[in-house]
């Protein structure tokens, strides 16, 4: 009779558990993730359409740090806001800046990262200084919809600026000798002058970042008052930048700290 007794509790036990487990699952933060998958090396697609890259790596740990099942898709970077609104994911993490106008739309973390813009020309060209003076007449590429976009179109107005849809399109430019300049983020244009599709250009300049229009830096994207799982992403970002695990993506990726600087 104790046998059973005690055989009987002992199930009792293990099925608790069981379902006590089954919940926990069910409770689970579940995620679906957006990136671009064309703005290397921050995120960019595989010959197997996988997504990789600085962005993802990020993600993916902030994801472990939150204990979130998540799952990580693409989106056209002029369509990445109406989704994320329209609710076909619950984030995006594509280098998307943290500015004025986007914060009227969106909610974000707090940053990830934090690299300045910067403008490339060909090798031989006349252009000598990064000045909007400078710049006067030329023709200047730049990814629309970006934070670079709105800063050539408000600071470099005497330029004829050529709007394209992802970063890829004005370097093919660049590369054919169609536009005179481009202006991006220094690490992607760096990147892409290391490269063997970058040998016609060099970089020509620096630029000193206007807050105002590029904001603090690049962080998680998330809907309008969903700032709950904002501040679970803002907690993951700090913990990862305290146990190593963000220093050891970035310099899988780079050989500076993208961070920028403490806030």
């Amino acid at each position: 009779m104790r046998i059973t007794k005690r055989l009987a509790l002992a199930i009792s036990a293990a099925a608790l558990a069981f379902t006590m487990g089954a919940a926990h699952a069910e409770d689970a933060l579940k995620l679906t993730i957006a990136s671009e998958g064309a703005y290397p090396p921050f995120n960019n697609l595989t010959p197997d359409g996988k997504l990789e890259g600085f962005d993802i790596d990020i993600g993916k740990a902030l994801c472990e740090e939150m204990k979130a099942e998540c799952t990580f898709v693409t989106q056209d970077w002029d369509g990445m806001i109406p989704a994320l609104q329209a609710g076909k994911f619950d984030a995006i993490i594509a280098s998307m800046s943290i500015t004025p106008e986007r914060l009227e739309k969106v909610d974000f973390s707090k940053k990830y990262y934090n690299t300045p813009p910067a403008i490339v020309v060909p090798k031989d060209s006349d252009i000598k200084d990064i000045t909007p003076e400078a710049l006067k007449g030329k023709t200047l590429g730049v990814q629309a919809s970006t934070s670079h976009s709105n800063f050539a179109e408000a600071k470099y107005s005497g330029s004829e600026i050529k709007m394209y849809p992802t970063a890829d399109e004005y370097k093919l430019e660049m590369a054919n000798g169609r536009i005179d300049a481009a202006m991006d983020d220094v690490i992607v244009l760096g990147q892409w002058l290391d490269s063997e599709a970058g040998a016609c250009c060099k970089l020509l300049g620096t630029l000193e970042p206007d807050v105002a229009i590029h904001g603090p830096g690049a962080g998680v994207t998330v809907k309008k008052g969903n700032t709950a799982l904002a501040d679970k992403f803002s907690t993951a970002i700090a913990a990862i930048r305290k146990n190593g695990k963000y220093k050891e993506i970035n310099d899988k990726y780079f050989k500076i700290d993208v961070y920028g600087g403490e806030d």
